[in-house]
């Protein structure tokens, strides 16, 4: 395959991933890392194998960490498992009944109210400090997976065109 559309490949795979850093349904890093490693041995790049390493492991991280960050900002903001379950439903049903760009988001935080108030009617104000705390974890998450993206995006750009 010639050596530009591969570039071309790449690069596209590089922007969908970071939008996946957005978007719950699609795996964001992931997707940049394959467009990452067809750009590396897909071309006559001299970019450096550590690269591979880095992003690889900053990957599995991330994977580790979507997983983390959410619970832990949530049990420390007051949650319980109920809006943790509330998150999960939240989210999977707003990204179909909620017709807006952010409606996975808009889902994930109604999710944790209300599994919240299900699990304690009369404490409102713990219910929306887990809300606050899912909102956190999430910001933190998507932050991270972003800023690696956006790293993976540029090395291609950088070796691609300079």
């Amino acid at each position: 395959m010639e050596e530009g559309l591969i570039t071309l490949v790449s690069i596209i795979l590089l922007i969908i991933g970071i939008l996946g850093t957005f978007l719950p349904v699609l795996p964001g890093l992931v997707i940049s890392l394959a467009g990452f490693l067809i750009f590396k041995f897909g071309t006559d790049s001299d970019m450096p194998m550590l690269y591979v390493w880095i992003f690889g492991i900053l990957t599995a991280i991330s994977a580790v960490l979507n997983y983390v960050i959410p619970a832990r900002t949530n049990k420390k903001y007051g949650g319980t498992r109920w809006g943790s379950i509330g998150s999960f439903v939240g989210t999977i049903a707003g990204m179909f009944l909620i017709p807006v760009p952010f409606g996975f988001l808009i889902g994930m935080l109604l999710g944790v109210l209300i599994g919240e108030l299900l699990h304690d009617m009369n404490d409102k104000k713990k219910a929306f400090n887990s809300m606050k705390g899912a909102l956190i974890g999430f910001l933190y998450g998507t932050g991270f997976n972003f800023m690696v993206g956006m790293a993976m995006f540029l090395v291609v750009m950088y070796y691609a065109f300079f």
